[in-house]
């Protein structure tokens, strides 16, 4: 999800790498889940984080829509999200202790949090959100182990690739005024990259990359 606010107003200044330390251990939250409140529609999924919700939690990704994820446009693209329920708004996956039930599965962004995604030249660095965690005490620790992702190598370049992908979607969809074209664009990737379940017994990036070369291939001929 694009932000159009300068780096230098939301951040510390700086743009960390995977072996950098950076101050974003907040000590396990301490009981502390104001993150998890009132997000609204922010808590935007990528494929990974659908396919790793529907694995924990044995459920198709079909199923997640009923209660815990929803849709909803960004950026001209149509893409999941999890959702808030309750006065509080609280996360769907909250627990009564306020303590996260789908920690192992938890998204992307709830794994970066308070940390940040800064693209450009077909890459990214991470940098630090200072106005978003309220803790005060927070200790330094390397992105790598903050992130606490598997493959974080292969995960940051299939992260790159479905940005870039998205752009690219964006691009075909702001220069057309065809609203059927807008419309079948966003249910084939709703249904090809979220709603078509992924072989939980096998790798899923190459899955990925399989469904992604299809992708590139139909907004190169819609591009024509």
């Amino acid at each position: 999800m694009r932000r159009e606010v300068a780096i230098e107003e939301i951040s510390d200044g700086r743009l960390y790498e995977l072996n950098d330390m950076v101050k974003a251990d907040c000590h396990d939250c301490a009981g502390c889940c104001d993150c998890c409140k009132g997000m609204g529609n922010s808590v935007v999924l990528d494929p990974l984080d659908v396919h790793r919700l529907s694995a924990y939690l044995k459920k198709e990704p079909e199923k997640l829509l009923e209660r815990e994820i929803a849709l909803d446009v960004f950026d001209g693209n149509i893409l999941p999200h999890l959702c808030m329920t309750g006065p509080e708004e609280k996360c769907v996956f909250l627990n009564r202790e306020g303590r996260c039930s789908i920690h192992p599965a938890r998204p992307g962004f709830c794994r970066l949090f308070p940390l940040g995604r800064y693209y450009e030249d077909h890459s990214f660095k991470y940098f630090l959100q200072i106005h978003e965690c309220p803790k005060t005490n927070r200790s330094k620790i390397k992105v790598r182990k903050w992130i606490d992702t598997p493959d974080l190598k292969q995960y940051e370049k299939y992260i790159t690739d479905w940005h870039y992908f998205l752009k690219d979607v964006q691009e075909v969809l702001y220069e057309t005024e065809d609203t059927e074209l807008i419309r079948n664009l966003n249910l084939y990737v709703v249904n090809r990259f979220y709603l078509k379940p992924y072989d939980s017994r096998t790798d899923f990036y190459p899955q990925f990359y399989e469904r992604l070369k299809e992708g590139k291939e139909l907004l190169s001929l819609e591009c024509v």
